[in-house]
Order: C-alpha cells, then sequence, then structure tokens
C-alpha cells in the first residue's frame, strides 16, 4: 500500500460526488441512492482513524486517479493532507476503506511499540504532506437552506422552485406567479375552482414565509465530504449556496 502524492492530477472533475461516474445522471449530484450511501457508510465506519488523529475537521474528495483526505487536528497549525493513488476498478468507497486501513494499522502497529497513542498518532501524521494552506480553509461555511415544513407544495403549486426563496425580490416573484398561475386556473378563465383554491392558498402559504423566512443551517463545502470531529461523523457535500 502506498500513499503518494501525484499533485498534476489533483484537479480532475470527480462526477459523482460518491462514486465519479460522469454519465447518465444528468444535472444530480450523485448517480443514485444506495451509492451516496455506500460511500457514507465507509466514511462514517472508518471514523475511529479521525478521533484517534484528535480530528477537529476533516474533508474528503476524490479525482478519477487519487484520493484526498485533509485532517485539522485540535491544537494543530497547519493542515496534513493524505494523497492516495485510486486502483483501476474500485470505487472511491473502497479506496478509501483501504486507505483507512493501511493508515489504521500503521496507528496500531506504533502503539504497540511505544505503548503510547500520542506517538502512534504523530507516526501516522508524518505520513502526511503539510499544507501551507491556512487553516481556515479547513473550517466549513455555514450555508442556509430554506425550509417549507409543511407547505412544500406551494412551490409546485406556483412553479417556483427553492433557489427562489433566496431572492431579494422574493414578494415580487410571488405575485408574479400567482397572477401567471391565476389566469390559467381561474374559473373565469376556463379553469376549476378546486386548482384555483389550491393556487389561492399557495400564495397565501409563501407570502405569509417571504414575512417570516425559516432556514436550515449546514456548515459543509460543495464539493467536499465534511467530518466534524465535535460531532464524529461525516455529512455529504453541502448544496450550491445560492446567490
Amino acid at each position: 500500500m502506498k500513499i503518494t502524492h501525484p499533485l498534476d492530477r489533483a484537479h480532475e472533475s470527480p462526477g459523482c460526488l460518491a462514486c465519479g461516474k460522469r454519465e447518465g445522471f444528468g444535472k444530480r449530484r450523485y448517480c443514485s441512492v444506495s451509492c451516496r450511501q455506500q460511500l457514507r457508510y465507509q466514511l462514517n465506519v472508518r471514523s475511529g482513524l479521525l478521533k484517534a488523529l484528535n480530528t477537529r475537521y476533516a474533508t474528503f474528495y476524490f479525482t478519477n486517479s487519487l484520493l484526498v483526505l485533509d485532517i485539522l487536528p485540535y491544537n494543530e497549525p497547519g493542515i496534513f493532507s493524505f494523497l492516495y493513488l485510486r486502483e483501476m476498478e474500485n470505487t472511491p468507497a473502497e479506496d478509501f476503506s483501504k486507505m483507512s486501513n493501511y493508515l489504521g494499522n500503521a496507528w496500531w502497529q506504533e502503539r504497540k511499540r511505544t505503548r503510547k497513542p500520542y506517538l502512534a498518532s504523530r507516526h501516522v501524521l508524518s505520513k502526511a504532506d503539510r499544507k501551507n494552506t491556512a487553516v481556515e480553509a479547513l473550517k466549513p461555511n455555514e450555508i442556509r437552506i430554506p425550509t417549507l415544513k409543511g407547505n412544500k407544495r406551494s412551490l409546485v403549486h406556483l412553479k417556483l422552485t427553492k433557489s427562489d426563496l433566496d431572492r431579494p425580490e422574493l414578494k415580487k416573484v410571488i405575485k408574479s406567479a400567482f397572477r401567471r398561475e391565476a389566469r390559467k386556473h381561474h374559473p373565469d378563465f376556463g379553469g376549476g375552482e378546486a386548482s384555483f383554491r389550491r393556487i389561492y392558498k399557495a400564495y397565501e402559504d409563501l407570502m405569509a414565509w417571504a414575512d417570516e423566512p425559516t432556514f436550515m443551517r449546514r456548515s459543509g463545502f460543495p464539493d467536499k465530504w465534511f467530518y466534524d470531529g465535535e460531532k464524529h461523523k461525516w455529512v455529504q457535500p453541502a448544496p450550491l449556496q445560492t446567490p
């Protein structure tokens, strides 16, 4: 097993953020739910290595040829970057499992030899590249995601999307969408009463949300899996923040 760092290949596009597949899944971020779950499972199962290294934050991403695991331990001034050459036909989850096993075995062997967990952790970290990147680069941005709770269908009825909820002129957007759909569904224009009531109710719900918007807050990166040492778990790449 070899940890290496061909940095000239580190910027290839990964495609699906769980397996790297580039074709057949359109603009989605993952080719399937099971593919995403497989990678998340492998990341979480091997989080013991990150605990052993006293990890505050970590990120994981991959290219066609390379895995990159960046770690920021507690009380360390810099980032440790583990770079691993991928094996042909392996999924990123399988390659991550092998890389983690290699590093984990190195930790245990040094732990048995020295009987000191701290020295075992230093031994494993010595296999990483030290990045000159500022530590802040591994601290995630907080991303706000609009949540409608029980009113999710309101967007559908007015032919709007969640990205519209971040627009500064939101109320104008809602009113315009309502007028557009009302012309189609109002009984005076050949529509049905039930469908028009749904359109009007969606309008009321969205206008009320615009007065008191609610958001779910997530910490993460748009193109990397993120590990939070305080929660001891990995989270998938966060959606891109709408300007």
